[in-house]
């Protein structure tokens, strides 16, 4: 037998997701909760994530920002997405016991 250990999960984190509007908070603010991993992207988390959509955009998908007439990179269009956190992508983080969460990637403190 294996005892449940009691002690708290140093990995959770609460993040309260503001709304766009200056000031207090309004009634559609949650407070959502990061139970696995770092509060904030991981580095390959981030690879994964530009990497991806590097691809989708050189294979003809529009970006969801407002590309530069200077930028002709489909990576340096993904970084962007990522800055401005307008990237419809959740992260699935699990551990090695089969639990995982899903986050969705504009929940993440920068």
């Amino acid at each position: 037998m294996s005892k449940v250990s009691t002690k708290k999960n140093p990995f959770r984190q609460k993040v309260e997701r503001k709304s766009k509007s200056k000031g207090k908070a309004e009634a559609g603010d949650k407070i959502y909760e990061i139970e696995i991993g770092p509060p904030h992207l991981t580095r390959f988390e981030k690879a994964r994530i530009i990497g991806t959509r590097a691809l989708q955009i050189s294979l003809g998908a529009p970006p969801f920002v407002k590309i530069p007439p200077n930028v002709h990179d489909p990576i340096a269009v993904a970084m962007m997405e990522l800055r401005d956190g307008v990237l419809p992508i959740s992260i699935r983080r699990s551990l090695p016991d089969g639990r995982y969460t899903n986050i969705p990637i504009s929940h993440f403190s920068e």
